[in-house]
């Protein structure tokens, strides 16, 4: 069947459901319905473990405009159970582009929805908070997809960092895309990077300020992790609910009573604080995106983070 001739539906569990075109996969994916609010960097959100479990919506009215290419993955395949956007394009407009993104949404077997009115979508997930929803190409009765989104799994309470940590630990010493090539510095410090989740970029980056990195999988105790000698211990991004992976907490708690520096990022940051005494709850709606606004207390001076 040609493009946009494939009907697909967004169901929510408060009862919404909208009709569009679908632009990937056929099935069903179930998952917590968020928005993403950068404007570019569609692909590194698609591989991104941390949206393991959730569809992603991007607020950006055109999706897919520059195509897509291996250099902007973050992970091996994407990670996020499905996708939505207002439009769809076809064409893929960038010299870098190795293929569109629809073929990368089906290829990868990531059910996706295009055409639902993205806006609306959003001030309802402003106002009700983030909720569970499922992407479906079926073609099922309006009130049968609202039931089985009241049926399937919310994110609370689940581990799903299990489901996204490597195997088995490696190094990594590639640097970034962007790093100028024959000015990487030697190696420095040894840095042991614990997967929850995470993105390359981030591991990219160590390296390009003179980091050996090693991988260890989430499931590492603090006791291992002590034994490689490390400089530092990074504890990475990564997806679900903090409160639901113990045995990080238990390992980040060992790491910071070592006196070695510990750094944290998204989940890695909330298992720190759960290490330290802290406690974690759920916010309404997370702010998923780039480009965020950070006011200095002190100065009153507004920075734009990268």
């Amino acid at each position: 069947m040609t493009r946009g001739l494939r009907p697909a539906w967004l169901a929510l569990e408060d009862g919404t459901t909208l009709r569009g075109v679908a632009i990937g996969a056929a099935g069903t994916a179930f998952g917590e319905v968020v928005f993403q609010t950068a404007i570019t960097g569609y692909q590194e959100v698609l591989t991104d473990p941390s949206y393991r479990g959730q569809i992603v919506m991007m607020t950006a009215p055109q999706i897919g405009n520059v195509g897509v290419n291996p250099d902007d993955e973050e992970a091996e395949r994407p990670a996020c159970s499905g996708f939505v956007v207002r439009e769809s394009s076809p064409i893929a407009s960038s010299h870098r582009a190795r293929g569109t993104l629809e073929k990368y949404l089906s290829d990868h077997g990531v059910v996706a929805i295009a055409e639902v009115d993205t806006r609306a979508l959003t001030r309802r997930l402003r106002v009700h908070g983030a909720m569970r929803g499922l992407v479906t190409t079926d073609d099922v009765d309006a009130h049968e997809l609202v039931a089985r989104v009241r049926c399937s799994p919310g994110l609370v309470g689940r581990d799903l960092v299990r489901e996204v940590t490597c195997a088995a630990p490696y190094t990594w010493d590639a640097p970034s895309v962007g790093a100028i090539a024959g000015r990487t510095p030697a190696v420095e410090f040894h840095v042991v990077a614990y997967d929850f989740g995470v993105k390359r970029s981030i591991l990219a980056k160590l390296r390009d300020v003179g980091c050996r990195v090693t991988v260890v999988p989430a499931n590492t105790s603090g006791a291992v992790a002590l034994t490689l000698s490390a400089d530092g211990y990074f504890l990475s991004n990564g997806p679900g609910d903090p409160a639901a992976v113990p045995y990080a907490s238990d390992a980040a708690r060992v790491l910071v009573g070592s006196g070695r520096p510990v750094f944290g990022i998204c989940l890695g940051h909330r298992l720190l604080g759960l290490a330290l005494g802290g406690s974690t709850y759920k916010l309404r709606f997370g702010h998923h995106g780039a480009n965020h606004p950070v006011k200095d207390l002190a100065t009153g001076r507004i920075y734009i983070t990268a």
